[in-house]
């Protein structure tokens, strides 16, 4: 089995076809798959969703793209919406100086919010980093050093620096299809020697299609490309690159129960 560690059903790309969505992903083996809440405003249909198939988890959380567009959450806030069943990770959250839709401030209130509430809830906190891989090494550290959490990396695209940073500090590190790119030499660089039991996959669908979907719409079931990939990287079996990363998975978000 796989697992989509990262995807959002809840987006619109998903509206009218989200149960053969859901299906395809299932023939693929995609046993399980998490969607993502980037906004409080969307969290109940973002819970709706998992609630409704048996196989699907979520997370709570708003994007550093959105943080600065309201009042900032508090980590009462977010630790409160953990207390449904099915919501078993904080984020996404992080910095994102690529296209700064939010001030760096406010982002960086939001991620503390964020870890705050991980660390009350032992939950992991998802990780949204882009062109920010200073500030995120230094407030993870800062941060760590005021009490222990857990968390990943998501969707990686940064540097071997950020890479060796945070597993340094415990953390994983979650791929999507970007690894599959030709142009993404330097991303498969820059994994190629982390411990394959610190890795996860995911799409981040819509998002990101995976080589040779690029250009279309990701969902679910492409998990099985990125899987590919990184079983190529770490030169082992497809089979062997799922049960570790899918073993990762739940060891992480151990709220989550194997099918």
């Amino acid at each position: 089995m796989l697992v989509d560690s990262h995807c959002h059903l809840n987006f619109p790309d998903f509206k009218d076809d989200l149960d053969n969505v859901i299906t395809r992903a299932r023939e693929a083996g995609v046993g399980v798959m998490q969607t993502i809440c980037t906004d409080m405003a969307e969290f109940d249909e973002v819970r709706g969703i998992a609630e409704r198939y048996d196989n699907i988890y979520c997370s709570v959380g708003v994007h550093p793209n959105e943080s600065g567009m309201t009042k900032t959450v508090t980590s009462e806030e977010l630790i409160t919406k953990t207390s449904y069943p099915k919501v078993i990770g904080i984020g996404e959250t992080g910095l994102d100086y690529h296209y700064e839709h939010s001030d760096r401030e406010s982002q960086k209130k939001s991620f503390i919010e964020h870890i705050k509430a991980a660390r009350a809830t032992d939950l992991p906190v998802i990780i949204h980093t882009r062109d920010a891989d200073e500030d995120t090494v230094s407030m993870l550290s800062d941060e760590m050093a005021k009490g222990k959490f857990k968390g990943l990396i998501h969707c990686f695209t940064a540097s071997k620096y950020l890479a060796d940073k945070v597993i340094e500090l415990g953390f994983y590190i979650s791929l999507s299809g970007i690894i599959s790119f030709k142009n993404a030499g330097a991303i498969r660089d820059a994994i190629r020697d982390v411990p394959l039991d610190r890795l996860l996959v995911e799409t981040d669908a819509p998002y990101l299609a995976p080589i040779p979907y690029r250009g279309k719409r990701n969902e679910p079931s492409f998990t099985i490309y990125t899987n590919r990939i990184l079983a190529e990287l770490k030169h082992v079996t497809e089979k062997e690159c799922a049960r570790v990363t899918t073993e990762n998975f739940f060891r992480l978000f151990n709220k989550a129960m194997p099918l």
